[in-house]
């Protein structure tokens, strides 16, 4: 696997594939948020009328695509962990293993290509999305997934509050987020055509907050910053941290609440068979008579 530098890094990426491998076999039990990603990109790839001969799936587990054996034909399969778990002799298996930073395939050879929310732990996400976006042939498909800045909102806001109380400062401990709007800009800027946008919040609940401490260490999602504090954490700091969160997010069941936000990218690689905006000042028809109005000249100064 090649690892690449960035002097503008945030992620420490071997120790995020080293959580990522050491939680294979427990994912299983915290895979809500992947299923229900992997379910949205199945139900948008049912609406598209047409074929998908070389299709890529990044960063998500073989034995996960075999939901889509109806949709496409053949899935290749690429990860960065390495480690495949039995599974279903029909499911796909991993053709290769790379970083999601360097995007192995040639220009212009992929008709799909999908990433579940570990396209967020990319330190330079541009310079992925161009990658794939040159990896595709025209008129070739984008399905993407990060997390948006209501992720664990809850977390972030009792981890705060307990660290300025508890050992007087904060440290960094919760990925950086980007919104709906700078999405759809990071799309443009990497020169896919008719880029959408969407967001879907996630509310979960649990029994305490240690329920929500295992989901995120079984997802492999704990905290990988480069800037984190290498010190452990304080027991009297996560104590405090847990009573605030109790204090100030559980429901009138006494269950606590935690919110997950997808945001959903998909972008289309340039083709000039694709639709394309009108000429300004081709229209045919008036706005007023679409409306079924009348059309009223301003004078000058109104």
């Amino acid at each position: 696997m090649i690892e690449l530098k960035s002097a503008h890094a945030v992620f420490d990426r071997k120790l995020r594939l080293m959580r990522l491998q050491r939680a294979q076999g427990k994912r299983s039990d915290a895979s809500f948020l992947t299923d229900r990603v992997l379910t949205d990109f199945e139900e948008r790839l049912a609406t598209i009328k047409r074929d998908f001969d070389v299709a890529v799936a990044l960063s998500i587990e073989h034995q996960a695509l075999a939901r889509f054996s109806q949709i496409i034909a053949k899935i290749r399969s690429v990860t960065s962990t390495g480690v495949q778990r039995p599974t279903q002799s029909d499911a796909p298996r991993i053709d290769l293993i790379a970083d999601e930073e360097f995007i192995p395939f040639k220009a212009q050879s992929l008709d799909l290509c999908f990433c579940d929310t570990n396209l967020h732990y990319t330190n330079d996400l541009p310079g992925t999305l161009v990658q794939i976006r040159q990896s595709l042939k025209p008129d070739g498909l984008f399905l993407g997934a990060i997390y948006g800045p209501d992720t664990l909102s809850e977390l972030r806001h009792a981890f705060s509050q307990a660290e300025i109380e508890m050992e007087g400062g904060m440290s960094p401990r919760v990925a950086p987020f980007i919104d709906v709007r700078d999405a759809g800009a990071l799309l443009q800027r990497a020169g896919f055509a008719l880029p959408v946008v969407d967001a879907d919040l996630v509310n979960v609940t649990y029994s305490d907050v240690t329920g929500l401490f295992r989901d995120l260490r079984n997802m492999g999602e704990t905290n990988f910053l480069l800037q984190r504090k290498k010190l452990p954490l304080r027991r009297s700091t996560l104590y405090r941290c847990m009573e605030i969160y109790h204090e100030l997010y559980s429901n009138d069941d006494g269950r606590v609440r935690a919110t997950f936000e997808l945001i959903y990218l998909t972008g289309w690689a340039p083709d000039p068979k694709q639709q394309q905006p009108l000429r300004p000042g081709s229209a045919q028809t008036s706005l007023a008579n679409a409306l079924g109005t009348d059309e009223k000249t301003l004078k000058s100064g109104e």
